[in-house]
């Protein structure tokens, strides 16, 4: 059965053009994407769509050019990582009972590299678009939302655009492994944080410092940030391990630097190493006893890929925000003393 907005008049073009006082051509132009558009004119273009709730006819598009295509794009940082990988899984599980495959692209952090992907897949391919994005600001997403593709923001949330979400309560992760460490006896505590930029290292650190800013005069001195790989957060781990008063304990920001950090730790071979907690769950924590604080990423998929299929059934729902918690699971590697051989709060 067709709902209302199937049975309603689809708005056409050249009624966006006329209300935002533009040739056809232009209006064409200026909802394509293409260059050479002034911005005061694509601002026109853009509030006229949105004002008239215009849906591009993508499936024709992609007919005139020869690229039919049911897809769903998926841009994340790097899929090498396996925080990707099973974001990517999960999306793909889920819109393949709708008849889609899932396109995946990699931004390598880059604002650039984003946007060029994000022209491509919107033009070409995808009929919505899920995201781990590498802008400060999203507001030039309102030309690909205009273009009648629906974008959501995973992990990291929009900045500045209307656009559904679902990401961790990272504050509540770091105050998890902060707590963790005060109460297995640890006062200096490191960081060492990813990127120094992105909104989950900076949640991450005001969880931390929520719990730490009473009860641990020094830990801010221990901060490190920018370790987004396994070298620079070995090299930072390195650094901490040189102090005249090192740490007792490391909060890794992520799975690659928690790598890293372990990495550095059985280099140096160090009788008294520090107490490790890693943010991200990646399969070998368990074997190893590391204790880590994580959210469950499938569930992230899940979410995304139905709110992007909800987006396509009906443009006009209500922009929907998900915030999913993040838990500890203590291991022998925040162990008191030196057992070491069980989990304090075994699987």
């Amino acid at each position: 059965m067709q709902d209302a907005h199937e049975l309603a008049p689809r708005v056409t073009l050249a009624q966006v053009a006329d209300r935002a006082g533009v040739s056809l051509k232009t209006a064409s132009r200026a909802l394509g994407g293409e260059q050479y558009v002034s911005e005061e004119t694509l601002a026109k273009v853009l509030a006229a769509a949105t004002a008239l709730g215009y849906r591009r006819n993508a499936a024709a598009s992609l007919l005139a050019s020869g690229h039919l295509a049911e897809s769903i794009g998926l841009i994340g940082g790097d899929f090498t990582n396996p925080f990707y990988s099973a974001l990517a899984q999960s999306v793909e599980d889920d819109i393949r009972s709708e008849g889609m495959h899932l396109s995946v692209a990699t931004s390598w952090e880059s604002a650039e590299q984003e946007r060029r992907i994000v022209d491509d897949l919107a033009s070409r391919q995808a009929k919505a678009l899920v995201v781990v994005s590498a802008m400060a600001d999203h507001a030039e997403y309102a030309r690909v939302q205009a273009r009648g593709v629906p974008v959501v923001f995973v992990d990291r949330p929009a900045v500045g655009l209307e656009a559904d979400s679902v990401v961790f309560d990272n504050r509540m992760g770091g105050r998890l492994a902060a707590q963790h460490l005060l109460d297995t006896g640890h006062t200096r505590i490191a960081f060492v944080g990813d990127y120094a930029w992105l909104p989950t290292y900076r949640e991450r650190l005001e969880g931390m410092a929520a719990v730490l800013d009473g009860a641990s005069p020094t830990w801010r001195s221990l901060l490190r940030d920018d370790a987004h790989d396994v070298a620079s957060s070995r090299a930072l781990t390195r650094e901490l391990l040189a102090l005249d008063e090192p740490p007792t304990a490391i909060v890794a920001g992520n799975n690659r630097i928690l790598l890293g950090v372990l990495e550095e730790l059985s280099e140096q071979g160090s009788d008294d190493a520090p107490a490790v907690i890693g943010i991200d769950e990646p399969e070998w924590a368990r074997v190893m006893g590391v204790t880590t604080v994580a959210g469950d990423v499938e569930a992230v998929g899940h979410h995304a890929a139905r709110l992007a299929l909800a987006r396509l059934a009906d443009r006009t729902r209500p922009v929907e925000h998900v915030v999913l918690p993040m838990r500890l699971t203590a291991r022998r590697s925040t162990a008191r003393g030196d057992s070491g051989s069980a989990a304090s709060n075994a699987e």
